[in-house]
């Protein structure tokens, strides 16, 4: 880990002097990982795409300002991230009518205790939830980030981190009571 970000602040460097070739070295190791977290949040191969190209037209704009290259990853990714929030809060309206479309008519033809139907109540609970403790229980749970990175990507605390993961699970426990 120690050694690629090693190698992304020396490629931020030789850019930022003006080897314009270090931008496409930088590129090449770093647009399928930004195509892959942009999908994962808005769940569109095509508009992930289009965000990882946003993405890469302000991290050109502003890398000139990056003070430690070597975080170079995990400044892109917050920028990443924060393209996607915007696409995500641009088509919010539309997304929360169609999920509540599909959920609606989601018939259930497995007995109550069916792993489809735990499922299914599980996503339902999780809708409820805030946002920012949605992201941070999937950013957990399903991506495997550990509470640091965690609170690099969303540019938070760990401490804040730890309480929204405690808070979404504390608010599923009652809510998958009843």
């Amino acid at each position: 880990m120690k050694k690629q970000k090693d190698i992304d602040g020396v490629l931020v460097k030789q850019f930022q002097s003006g080897k314009k070739e270090a931008l496409a070295l930088l590129v090449k190791r770093w647009h399928k990982t930004f195509c892959e977290k942009a999908f994962w949040l808005v769940k569109d191969a095509d508009v992930a795409k289009d965000i990882a190209q946003d993405a890469w037209s302000v991290i050109i704009n502003k890398i000139d300002g990056l003070k430690k290259p070597e975080s170079f990853g995990s400044w892109a990714l917050r920028i990443v991230y924060t393209k996607s929030l915007d696409w995500i809060k641009a088509n919010k309206k539309l997304k929360n009518n169609l999920d509540d479309y599909n959920f609606n008519n989601t018939v259930i033809t497995e007995d109550e205790n069916s792993n489809t139907a735990i499922k299914l109540r599980l996503l339902k609970a999780l809708k409820t939830l805030p946002a920012h403790q949605q992201m941070v229980i999937r950013l957990f749970y399903t991506q495997e980030y550990s509470l640091k990175e965690i609170s690099v990507m969303l540019n938070i605390s760990v401490g804040t981190a730890k309480s929204r993961l405690f808070h979404a699970r504390e608010r599923l426990k009652q809510l998958l009571k009843t």
